[in-house]
């Protein structure tokens, strides 16, 4: 089945407009690309990360404009389609697509990635190219954590070398579990998950059993530990001998106060999705929290950050 992209360009404050009345015409499937619409949402959850692509900030300079898709041989659409945009006093754009597998071709987008000396992230379809490699499973593009952003590959590196046999681990911001998952396949005892976010919960147990992990060696929760006492407490009961939050710097500084709850003497903690300019305010409040820095990695513009107590330390 062939098919056709269809842009059509408008300005921002008319597209919602635009795209109603395609709506109304029969056209559901709409995507939308609008420079202010984005900017909007960024400010709004500007909590979850630092770091936007400068260059994809450009492509959107000045952007709006709906896309919507046709079977090729759908005149009768087209026709209404055509109607409706010159009604509407605009342009738009046709250009016809390769013939793809859609259903399969998504996956391409995520091939085995090999991570530090011994680890290897693969997608659950591909999960026998190991290359010798100590495999973590995974279901990839449900929630962060695939393995490809340097943040969780630090975190991935600096485990290689500090997991022991029989560790006891936690992970606070634990996305798709692909953390968690590389203690275990490190040699941890257990690990547990922890998120915000209730579908984390359900996704984390899922890739976590395409390793072969389940509970008592995995265990995933839902809740904020900032804000939760009864979690915090059920979680405090465990002395734990890694402690990993690889999120985004306001995140983390907004943890450090409580991060020496869950170390103790002998505990290691990992900080990470850190930006490189934000390095000195997680730093800062770290050092705050009476956790000493022991190590930083970089990659990219990014930074992790290993930690101990400060008073256990010395």
């Amino acid at each position: 089945m062939a098919w056709l992209e269809i842009t059509i360009d408008t300005k921002s404050d008319r597209i919602n407009f635009v795209a109603a009345q395609l709506t109304a015409r029969g056209f559901a499937d709409l995507v939308m690309e609008d420079q202010e619409e984005f900017e909007t949402f960024l400010e709004g959850n500007r909590d979850y990360w630092d770091y936007i692509d400068e260059e994809f900030q450009q492509r959107l300079q000045g952007l709006s404009r709906i896309k919507l898709y046709l079977e090729d041989t759908d005149e009768a659409g087209m026709q209404r389609l055509k109607a409706c945009v010159e009604g509407l006093e605009l342009t738009m754009h046709v250009a016809a697509l390769p013939d793809t597998d859609w259903a399969e071709s998504w996956k391409d987008n995520y091939p085995a990635v090999e991570v530090g000396r011994n680890l290897i992230v693969v997608p659950y379809w591909d999960s026998d190219n190991t290359n010798g490699r100590a495999p973590i499973i995974l279901d990839p593009g449900l929630t962060f954590g695939t393995g490809a952003h340097p943040s969780t590959q630090m975190v991935m590196e600096a485990m290689e070398q500090l997991v022991q046999p029989g560790w006891k681990c936690v992970d606070l911001g634990s996305g798709s579990g692909i953390l968690s998952i590389a203690a275990l396949r490190l040699g941890a005892e257990s690990a547990v998950g922890v998120d915000i976010d209730p579908k984390a919960e359900d996704i984390a147990r899922e890739n976590a059993a395409y390793n072969g992990f389940a509970a008592p060696a995995f265990t995933a929760l839902t809740g904020n530990v900032t804000e939760d006492k009864a979690l915090m407490e059920s979680l405090s009961r465990t002395e734990y001998d890694l402690v990993l939050v690889n999120i985004v710097a306001d995140v983390i500084i907004g943890l450090s106060p409580i991060l020496p709850n869950f170390l103790t003497e002998h505990s290691t903690l990992i900080c990470s999705g850190i930006l490189d300019v934000r390095l000195p305010d997680v730093l800062a409040a770290l050092d705050a929290a009476g956790l000493e820095v022991t190590a930083v990695r970089e990659k990219e513009d990014w930074r992790c950050v290993t930690a101990k107590r400060r008073a256990l330390w010395n």
